[in-house]
């Protein structure tokens, strides 16, 4: 499957994912007090729970672009997009 095929199946997929479940994310995102490397981890968790992959590192990076910007839900999942990929 090529970069762009896997792009557009974590897309259709992610804009599958609840308002209430990214809802939820953001508020212990933003609520919890987590660090970085805690907020990455629960980034993932949520991802990989929802049969996606994705880069720790990467996770991290979008955890502080939300928490920076106190982002919409549809900031949320655009940077959700960009950060998972299919498994």
């Amino acid at each position: 499957m090529n970069q762009a095929s896997q792009e557009r199946q974590s897309s259709e997929f992610i804009t599958n994912i609840s308002e209430a479940d990214l809802q939820s994310l953001r508020s212990d995102l933003l609520h919890a007090g987590l660090d970085s490397w805690q907020a990455g981890e629960l980034i993932s968790s949520f991802l990989v729970a929802r049969g996606f992959g994705v880069s720790s590192g990467d996770a991290r990076k979008v955890a502080t672009m939300i928490e920076a910007e106190c982002c919409s839900l549809e900031y949320m999942r655009q940077a959700l997009t960009t950060l998972a990929f299919v498994m």
